[in-house]
Order: C-alpha cells, then structure tokens, then sequence
C-alpha cells in the first residue's frame, strides 16, 4: 500500500519506540538487522527524520535513535506525508489529475470512502500507540518486523 522507504519508516520507528521503552537507543545496524532492510537505506530515512524532528539521535556511548519524551507522540499520517506527500488524501484511485465530487473518475466515491478509512486509521494510530501494544505483548509484530 504504501512505498518501501514509508514501510521501512514505519518498521524502524515502531523497532525504534519499543527499544526505548526497555530503556535502550538503538543503532543502524540493530535496526536494518532486525527489520530486515538495507543499512544505507535505513540511515537516510531515519537521519532526514532527525532532520525533521520527528526522532532524535545520539552519537557516542549510549547514543543511537531515540524519541524525544516531552513531544507529542507521532501520528502514522505524519511519517507517511513525510516520506511520500499528501497523495493518498488528494490523489485519485486511477491518477488521474482532474478527478473531483464534480469531474469523477468512474472509482470516485468508493475510493473517497476508502481514504477516509485510511485516513481514520492513521490518525488515530501512533508509532508509541503501536509500541505499546508489542511491548505489552499483545502484538508480537517485531518477530513480523522482516
């Protein structure tokens, strides 16, 4: 559904949460190792990120990827419309670049009301709401994570 650099996004950051939860900051090897990416791919993600705001990083003994505790928690919707822009709200199912309520394309209003789902969906999920959920162990993703 999404693109690999957002599924990766997505991977790291929840990999990323649930480490800080057990009171550790992971690296870039220990991220690409267990989420089963490439290195290169997952320092530029996870450093324009830091660039953003979104995650911070620490160099040095005890450094790696952390979340800043007095931020508010990340929204899914935020990481996607960084990695990929707004075009899963704006964009028609087809890709049509004139497609609206009064120019349809022939999918118009069922995909309307499948964006809205997703919409709903990543609003209301953040990556610590997530994280929570797998360190709490009702959710065994991480052994899913590759």
């Amino acid at each position: 559904m999404f693109n690999k650099e957002t599924e990766y996004a997505l991977r790291s950051l929840i990999f990323i949460q649930v480490k800080n939860m057990e009171g550790r900051r992971p690296g870039i090897i220990e991220i690409a190792g267990e989420i089963d990416a490439p290195q290169f791919f997952i320092a530029k993600i996870l450093q324009r990120l830091v660039k953003i705001g979104i995650l911070r990083s620490q160099k040095g003994k005890g450094g790696g990827f952390y979340f800043d505790p007095d931020k508010p928690d990340v929204q899914l919707k935020e990481i996607i419309i960084a990695s990929e822009g707004d075009k899963i709200y704006n964009g028609c199912g087809l890709g049509l670049r004139h497609c609206d309520e009064n120019n349809p394309c022939p999918i118009h209003s069922q995909y309307v009301q499948i964006k809205e789902l997703i919409n709903q969906m990543i609003t209301g999920e953040t990556i610590q709401s997530i994280a929570q959920k797998i360190h709490d162990g009702k959710d065994s993703i991480i052994n899913r994570l590759k």
